[in-house]
């Protein structure tokens, strides 16, 4: 009886010797490989982006990016009046959607714009709008199909 008792004690002790082994063995093997942090590339940076020509002239100042987007817009159309205010948006993707607020022929207004940001451009986006003309009807319905692109530039320009 005792002779099966430690003949089992030997079994048990060399089984968990190989596993504890294999254990050791494993874990000096795998080498761990530091986590890389994937950093999103901006879309859109802030800055100055511009359109100046025929007698067109647009410029939007990006200040700030963060859950918002802000800036300064101004617009002045070939023999119309200028509007000159603010920018407040949402960056979805490629597209940058928010609300223009101007001030025209002396008078405060606002009312929704849509840019795709491609390539270092903001392109105008046009859609129906709602009865007051101030928000579009479906924003996934723009079709991004400005002539006029704001292209990035240096703000001193």
């Amino acid at each position: 009886m005792k002779k099966i008792a430690l003949l089992t004690l030997a079994l048990i002790t060399i089984v968990a010797c190989k596993n504890n082994t294999k254990t050791e063995n494993k874990s000096v093997t795998k080498e761990e490989k530091p986590f890389k942090e994937l950093t999103e590339i901006p879309i859109l940076d802030t800055g100055c982006y511009a359109y100046n020509k025929n007698g067109n002239n647009i410029k939007m100042e990006i200040t700030k990016i963060d859950e918002n987007v802000t800036g300064n817009l101004n617009i002045a159309y070939a023999e119309k009046d200028v509007n000159q205010g603010t920018f407040v948006g949402k960056l979805n993707g490629d597209k940058l959607i928010g609300t223009y607020t101007f001030n025209a022929e002396g008078k405060e207004s606002s009312k929704e714009i849509a840019f795709l940001v491609k390539d270092n451009q903001l392109i105008e986006g046009y859609g129906e709008l709602i009865e007051n003309g101030t928000k579009f009807k479906d924003v996934n319905a723009i079709k991004y199909t400005s002539t006029m692109p704001l292209t990035k530039l240096d703000c001193d320009k």
